[in-house]
């Protein structure tokens, strides 16, 4: 039987996600700022520890994807290669050394839910939107003054909405999403009461990359209650920085840190 990952067939050729490498391409808003640093503590599980330094910094990311296998048929065909998704990044530290960790984790295809389950990304269904750059019309340029939106729903609730007006140029692109991620690959047993049949954590990151000119913006963001989710729990309390960039990038697996989830 052949496919990366269900279904399996004789010809592989229903696979949901075929094998890495895998290719992006995609606008990128975030917007940094800081929470409580007990509620981000309290999204770590051990043998992961907070940071030392900004332990409440968060960034919450919007990203417009295009994205394809090696032979980049997706593109082609783009309701296989074009996606969004919404996510939230902490830092945390294990052996003493400084990961960004994605929290919670919202797209709107099932390809990209099952890409997420291999990596260790914690997807779930959500309807996402952001103002996409286009140089004519009355769409936004990038460019200083510039106005971009995006929002975040999840199972017909908005949970958190953003304004971005950029400023100008800027050195970086922030610092919450810029280390290696460590994130756990969790495959519950199917006898009920037994320990998982996987519990993983894992370090991965792009293989390679690509970046544009980095804009910072200042961000109006707004968070919302939802019976079904805990974003609005990391609560702003203050404004870090926003930022919008166009990035590619390649994803070709990752390395296991602990077979069991603890040191």
């Amino acid at each position: 039987m052949r496919g990366f990952f269900y279904p399996r067939t004789e010809t592989g050729r229903a696979a949901l996600i075929p094998p890495p490498p895998w290719y992006y391409s995609g606008d990128l808003i975030t917007v940094e700022y800081r929470t409580d640093p007990a509620r981000v503590a309290a999204l770590l599980p051990a043998p992961l520890e907070p940071v030392k330094t900004d332990p409440g910094a968060v960034a919450l990311v919007w990203a417009d994807w295009q994205s394809c296998s090696a032979g980049g048929a997706e593109l082609l065909d783009p309701v296989r290669a074009q996606y969004k998704e919404c996510f939230v990044v902490v830092r945390c530290q294990f052996r003493g050394e400084t990961y960004s960790r994605c929290v919670f984790i919202w797209v709107d295809k099932d390809f990209a839910i099952a890409r997420g389950l291999h990596q260790g990304y914690p997807k779930k269904l959500g309807s996402i939107h952001q103002t996409r750059p286009h140089p004519y019309g009355p769409a936004p340029r990038i460019e200083t003054g510039a106005r971009f939106g995006a929002t975040l729903a999840a199972a017909d609730h908005r949970i958190a909405e953003v304004v971005v007006t950029l400023t100008g140029p800027s050195a970086h692109g922030g610092f919450v999403n810029g280390h290696p991620m460590a994130h756990h690959r969790i495959l519950p047993h199917i006898e009920p009461g037994r320990p998982d049949s996987v519990n993983e954590l894992v370090r991965t990151g792009a293989a390679s990359a690509q970046a544009g000119p980095v804009w910072a913006g200042t961000a109006q963001l707004r968070l919302f209650d939802s019976p079904t989710e805990e974003l609005a729990e990391l609560e702003v309390h203050d404004h870090i920085g926003a930022y919008y960039q166009q990035v590619g990038m390649v994803w070709n697996g990752g390395t296991v840190l602990t077979e069991t989830g603890t040191p």
